[in-house]
């Protein structure tokens, strides 16, 4: 019988929140659903980003897996628009997506997303801002914090990218070397 530890922590402190957990750390850590893009970047260089990943990195045991995705960003700030369908959310009940960018000093900063649902007979709408996390940035930023030795897997829609065209989301998979 495997036991199942499900705990909530700060990204920028969760080494040290969950100290008393980590032992030689943990099998997985998952950060799914485009959370991670929540973390604004507050000094424009990413430090925040560096240092929630860092964390995460210790709180992986040597062959453990990090995984954590974000939006294809790229295409939308390519493209100006989000699609509408979406492998996180049901997207019956999604009428439209309403896409915005604020960019600051000529450098994109923020991704804002005016959702409208409908289930019929009401409809419900909401704003939620990301950071434009880019693939290629993203994916450094994973390689400097685990290192050359870590295995990594980046997967589109949950699917190889050689199967993928233009996903939705960029799952990355970091297996922590031994």
């Amino acid at each position: 019988f495997n036991l199942a530890v499900i705990e909530e922590a700060n990204w920028l402190t969760v080494s040290q929140d969950l100290g008393h957990l980590i032992g030689d750390g943990f099998d997985a850590v998952i950060c799914l659903g485009n959370s991670f893009a929540h973390m604004t970047d507050s000094y424009g260089d990413q430090r925040d980003q560096k240092l929630a990943i860092a964390n995460f990195e210790r709180c992986v045991k040597p062959g453990g897996l990090l995984l954590i995705d974000h939006r294809n960003y790229d295409n939308i700030l390519k493209t100006g628009s989000t699609p509408s369908k979406c492998i996180y959310y049901n997207n019956q009940h999604m009428s439209d997506i309403k896409t915005s960018v604020l960019y600051v000093s000529g450098k994109p900063s923020q991704v804002i997303l005016d959702y409208s649902i409908s289930n019929g007979n009401e409809t419900s709408e909401f704003r939620l801002s990301y950071y434009p996390h880019k693939l290629e940035v993203f994916k450094r930023m994973l390689e400097e914090v685990f290192g050359k030795k870590a295995k990594y897997s980046i997967y589109g829609d949950f699917k190889p990218l050689t199967e993928v065209q233009n996903p939705g989301f960029y799952i990355h998979v970091v297996q922590k070397s031994e």
